[in-house]
């Protein structure tokens, strides 16, 4: 009997893609820093033996990964990449997938669960007074332990802005569309809310006279329904 395990497999990559990979590797292991610039089209062409067309179409790709840019007199150079300007070029709820949607979901829900060590580090008594002005116009008891968009994004915005981490804010800013998307579309069961709910007031006066600890579980308790829709769909 023939073996056909004997073949190697073939490198489906195209050179495109290996002279990127190239690009990437050498940029790590020159430690080159942001600011720095990098060798040319041509002397890359000539270090790589490739065609300039190939090596252009990699710097491109580099480009759009934010790694590297082109300044007058200098060429390209290392950049920071703004990671969630490009991850933002992607989150549009109608061209993602159900599960990849379901997770993101996920994601905001277990970010605001953790952020409460970083709020009583940081939370101003300016900051109380702006979240007590926030929840003097909700209601009570929002319908099914859910409140409306424009309510979600005034509040927890403000939470993530007293974290005073940029990329949480930026991250918050990409999830919320998406968070409003997946509550109407369907994907999830509706859900009857709880004799017992803490809603925005109560986090408030947590904020206010509580812990880390006893924000975390009330956050916990205040996403419960969020987090039964979840597991119930997934059951």
């Amino acid at each position: 009997m023939i073996d056909i395990n004997t073949f190697n497999q073939v490198d489906t990559t195209s050179l495109v893609d290996r002279v990127e990979a190239q690009l990437v590797k050498f940029l790590q292991d020159q430690k080159l820093k942001v600011g720095d610039s990098i060798p040319t089209e041509m002397e890359l062409c000539k270090a790589i033996g490739v065609s300039r067309t190939v090596v252009r179409e990699a710097m491109v790709r580099l480009k759009l990964r934010g790694l590297i840019e082109s300044r007058k007199k200098k060429g390209a150079v290392i950049t920071s990449p703004d990671i969630f300007e490009i991850i933002s070029k992607s989150m549009n709820p109608f061209v993602l997938d159900e599960g990849t949607l379901k997770e993101i979901f996920e994601l905001r829900l277990v970010l605001e669960i953790g952020m409460a060590d970083l709020l009583f580090e940081r939370i101003t008594d300016s900051d109380i007074k702006i979240l007590e002005e926030i929840v003097q116009t909700e209601p009570d008891a929002p319908d099914n332990g859910i409140f409306q968009i424009s309510q979600e994004i005034a509040f927890h915005g403000k939470l993530y802005e007293i974290t005073g981490n940029n990329m949480l804010k930026k991250f918050q800013t990409m999830l919320l569309p998406i968070f409003d998307y997946v509550h109407k579309s369907g994907l999830f069961k509706p859900y009857e809310a709880k004799d017992k709910f803490v809603t925005h007031k109560g986090l408030v006066e947590i904020l206010k006279h509580g812990s880390a600890e006893s924000f975390r579980n009330a956050m916990r308790n205040h996403l419960g329904n969020h987090f039964d829709r979840l597991f119930r769909t997934g059951s």
